[in-house]
C-alpha cells in the first residue's frame, strides 16, 4: 500500500471548509472524489489541518493510501483533470509508511490579508478583508509581537472543537504592509479554532486604539475571549506554509 503526499492550493470561497461535511460541499470531499476516479477505488484523504468556510490555502498538504500504480510524477496531472478550477494539486511525493499530514506537521503559517482603503476592490471581494477605516500600522506591529512565545491562547479562540490543552507556541506574528494591503503572518506549532482570525482582530483593535498593544499579555493571561478583538471574516485568511521532514518537506518548500 502506497502512502502518497500531495501539495494543494485552493480558493475556499465555494466550500464549507476543508473537512468533509454531512450536508455541505467541502474541499476534502471534492479532492477525494477526484482521487477515487484516478485510483479506481474509494480514497480517504488526511489533511494537514482544518480550514473554515471561505478560507483559502496557498500551500496545503494531504496524504492518502492507495494500491494504484500510477507513476508519482503523473498524480498531479491526473487528479487535476478531475478537479474544479478553484482547487489544484501542484505536486506529489511517495511518503514514508508512518507519514500523516497532520500528525507529522512540525509547524504551520497562516497569513491574514486586509485591504485598507476607502473604496473596495470587487476583484478581491472574496480574497481579502476590506477595511475602510484608518489603521495605525506601528501599533499593529507592536500588537503582533505580543503574541510570540508559549501562551495559553484561550482568549483568542472561538468555541468549537475541544482540545486537551489551549497552550500553543507562536514562533512569529508579524505585520507587513505593501501599499494599502496589510498582511499578518502567524506561525505556530498548532492553532485553536479561529485563533488566527481572533489574533488578527485583536491587532486591528490595537491599530484602531481600542486596546493597547502592551495590554495583550494580560488579556491572554485572563483567558477571557470577551476582552480581545473580534473574529475577522474568513475570506482574508490563507494557510500559507507547512513544514515537514524529508521529501515531503522539500516538496512543500518548492516554489
Amino acid at each position: 500500500m502506497r502512502n502518497i503526499a500531495i501539495r494543494l492550493r485552493y480558493d475556499g470561497s465555494a466550500y464549507h471548509g476543508w473537512q468533509v461535511q454531512k450536508n455541505e460541499i467541502s474541499v476534502a470531499e471534492t479532492v477525494e472524489k477526484a482521487l477515487s476516479k484516478v485510483c479506481s477505488h474509494r480514497v480517504k484523504v488526511t489533511g494537514c489541518g482544518r480550514t473554515d468556510a471561505g478560507v483559502h490555502a496557498l500551500r496545503y498538504c494531504a496524504n492518502f493510501r492507495t494500491d494504484c500504480r500510477i507513476p508519482i510524477d503523473r498524480v498531479a496531472l491526473a487528479v487535476n483533470t478531475r478537479l474544479p478550477p478553484d482547487i489544484a494539486v501542484l505536486d506529489a511525493r511517495e511518503a514514508p509508511e508512518d507519514f500523516n499530514a497532520i500528525g507529522s506537521c512540525q509547524k504551520k503559517e497562516y497569513v491574514y490579508k486586509i485591504l485598507n482603503r476607502r473604496i473596495r476592490d470587487p476583484f478581491l471581494q472574496k480574497r481579502v478583508c476590506f477595511y475602510p477605516g484608518p489603521l495605525d500600522f506601528g501599533r499593529m506591529e507592536r500588537a503582533g509581537r505580543a503574541f510570540v512565545g508559549v501562551h495559553d491562547f484561550r482568549a483568542v479562540r472561538s468555541v468549537g472543537t475541544e482540545t486537551k490543552t489551549t497552550v500553543r507556541t507562536v514562533y512569529w506574528c508579524r505585520a507587513e504592509r505593501e501599499g494599502d494591503l496589510y498582511s499578518i503572518y502567524v506561525c505556530a506549532d498548532g492553532f485553536l479554532y479561529n485563533m488566527v482570525r481572533a489574533i488578527a482582530g485583536t491587532m486591528v483593535y490595537a491599530a484602531l486604539g481600542k486596546l493597547s498593544p502592551e495590554d495583550i499579555p494580560a488579556l491572554l493571561a485572563s483567558g477571557d475571549r470577551r476582552l480581545t478583538g473580534p473574529t475577522m471574516p474568513p475570506q482574508g485568511l490563507y494557510m500559507n506554509r507547512v513544514w515537514y521532514d524529508g521529501a515531503v518537506g522539500e516538496m512543500m518548500e518548492r516554489e
